[in-house]
């Protein structure tokens, strides 16, 4: 989950709300769904929130949402632009792989330490997030001072222009930042380490991406920025340029960036990107529109809310909303002439910065957050049954609760993991069939939003070992266990996934054995009274000799052993690690 810095004086500053302790302010953001981790050694607050929210990447957006929780702003707000004095030209040489730009000028902003500290965040988590890591959308931001725009010639006055094309990897020459001597882009990605880091994403094209002005090139996207035009505190007017495979994915992008600048009272002006197909103008600050019933509001949220309620936490939401129908807000004077919820239906405008609003569900869950969602009264259903507990549900606790008195440290992880982690790492050749635990066919996402989640894992112990991973700087032992879901891919099935409960455990110490493992396992099975066998077997993850099968009541449902030192030293460990892995369902 992203986690972003925010200095909590600044957060005070531009909400406009000095008399807020440190204490209300944590609380404040946990309402809107963002969670305090720590602090940093500057006295930052570190701020861990669901992905969807983009628009809070910065400490301007969090800001902004806290604005609308207090109610001191309402309603959509969309920025007034300036007319377009730069033209964006798209040349035909540019890579069909990465064929799309958008833009941005800022003029105006005043950027203090702190508000270039907070740019420069917002511009990588933006990167991390929905840029994948610049693969789909990259973005680069110039002082503006020092372009030099060709003359562009538009059906309206003259504008300025600069030039997104593709060059040759050996060919035109530029100072990159952070460094000191020109360099070709081939160079850049050999000899310069921001050029290595991202090598991987342009080095297979025919023709690199390159943005230039009359007098050079100035940009590598997605790679690196040349020094030329480098943002400093000194900057007041800026241009924001973005690349990527898709459009829809940069302009929104660029919304974000846009938003954020305009908190700083930047002014924002008009791009025109001349495509050899056509014209678009950019930033894209297009107002949504959605629809959801007062019906379904209530009844999902399970409060009685009058018309004028659900309209005030729309805009306390940063929403706009009319009544969809024949008569709008605007036309009813009186609270007496207001309709009933029983059969109104809302038309809700959603602002250009959120990315996240796709489902009238998505509306719901913004007025539940914007109602309290602490203010909630449990209730029971009003049907003629209470639920219970379901027996999986039942035995999970079950073996929870036995392995947490084996000494194991109880885990949840995502269920979803990347196919380097769920094989290559493990030492698995993946979707094989008939192969070891863990190697089965994946269920893959069709267009996931991170490169870090981009299947359903089919084991659980990745999940572990990227724990210990994690966590080397801590004490040993780490005894660690998980109760979760395993997935596969099976045409079998009637959805083509076959889903299953597994149980995972593993020890880390400097004395593990396959001893150690198997004697923990063996007390759990006891505690289920069922029959454990564990006879020799192969598996990739684990050293030959040292493996074997878990076989419970005369079904093989798992496999136990001391974790192979090619697959620690993939993951950094250096202690051994004895684990196992079988199907929760054969405790029963």
């Amino acid at each position: 989950m992203p986690v972003v810095d925010v200095d909590p004086d600044e957060l005070r500053e531009l909400t406009g709300h000095e008399e807020k302790s440190d204490e209300e302010l944590k609380d404040d953001l946990f309402a809107l769904g963002l969670e305090y981790e720590g602090e940093t050694e500057d006295g930052d607050l570190q701020l861990e929130f669901g992905p969807d929210r983009l628009d809070r990447l910065s400490v301007e957006g969090v800001a902004r949402s806290l604005r609308y929780q207090y109610g001191d702003d309402r309603g959509v707000y969309v920025p007034n632009t300036n007319n377009p004095e730069w033209t964006i030209e798209v040349d035909e040489s540019v890579p069909e792989e990465r064929p799309y730009v958008t833009g941005a000028v800022i003029r105006g902003v005043d950027l203090d330490d702190a508000a270039l500290d907070s740019l420069i965040q917002l511009q990588e988590k933006l990167h991390a997030t929905m840029g994948r890591k610049r693969a789909k959308g990259a973005i680069g931001i110039h002082d503006l001072t020092m372009l030099k725009g060709s003359v562009y010639e538009s059906e309206g006055p003259t504008q300025r222009s600069i030039t997104y094309r593709g060059i040759d990897p050996e060919g035109d020459q530029f100072v990159p930042l952070d460094a000191d001597a020109a360099m070709t882009p081939a160079e850049v990605l050999t000899d310069h380490p921001t050029g290595e880091t991202y090598a991987d994403l342009v080095q297979e094209y025919d023709r690199y991406p390159a943005i230039y002005d009359e007098i050079g090139l100035f940009s590598f996207p997605p790679v690196i920025n040349g020094s030329r035009t480098e943002v400093s505190t000194e900057s007041r007017d800026l241009f924001v340029e973005l690349t990527g495979t898709d459009q829809w994915t940069i302009d929104r992008m660029c919304n974000v960036i846009c938003y954020a600048l305009a908190a700083r009272g930047a002014t924002i002006e008009d791009v025109e990107i001349a495509y050899p197909d056509g014209t678009l103008s950019r930033p894209d600050f297009e107002v949504e529109t959605k629809t959801v019933s007062h019906e379904r509001i209530e009844g999902m949220l399970g409060v009685d809310l009058s018309v004028q309620d659900a309209v005030d936490l729309f805009e306390r939401s940063g929403l706009g909303v009319d009544l969809a129908g024949d008569e709008t807000l605007s036309e009813i004077r009186r609270e007496e002439d207001m309709p009933s919820g029983d059969d109104t239906t809302y038309e809700v405008s959603v602002p250009p910065y959120r990315t996240d609003v796709l489902h009238p569900l998505d509306l719901v869950d913004d007025v539940g957050r914007a109602y309290g969602f602490n203010e909630l009264d449990p209730q029971y259903p009003d049907v003629a049954t209470v639920g219970g507990r379901h027996d999986r549900s039942k035995l999970e606790a079950a073996a929870r609760t036995s392995l947490v008195g084996l000494g194991f440290e109880d885990l949840l992880n995502f269920h979803m993991i990347s196919e380097a982690e769920n094989y290559d790492r493990m030492g698995l050749d993946g979707g094989q069939t008939d192969g070891p635990r863990g190697a089965e066919p994946p269920v893959t996402i069709t267009e996931p939003y991170s490169e870090d989640y981009t299947m359903l894992r089919t084991w659980a112990l990745p999940s572990l070992l990227m724990v210990l991973e994690n966590n080397t700087h801590r004490a040993y032992p780490q005894d660690l266990a998980e109760i979760g879901l395993a997935a596969h891919a099976d045409d079998s099935e009637n959805t083509g996934v076959a889903e299953h409960r597994t149980v995972a455990g593993v020890l880390a110490r400097h004395d593990a054995t396959y001893e150690d493992a198997k004697s923990r396992l063996a007390a759990l099975c006891h505690d289920f009274d069922v029959d454990l066998e564990t006879p020799a077997a192969e598996h990739p993850t684990f050293i030959d000799g040292r493996a074997a099968d878990v076989v419970i009541d005369g079904e093989t449902v798992g496999v136990i052993g001391e974790v192979h030192p090619r697959v620690l030293v993939e993951h950094d460990l250096e202690l051994p690690v004895a684990a196992f892995e079988f199907r929760l369902d054969a405790l029963e």
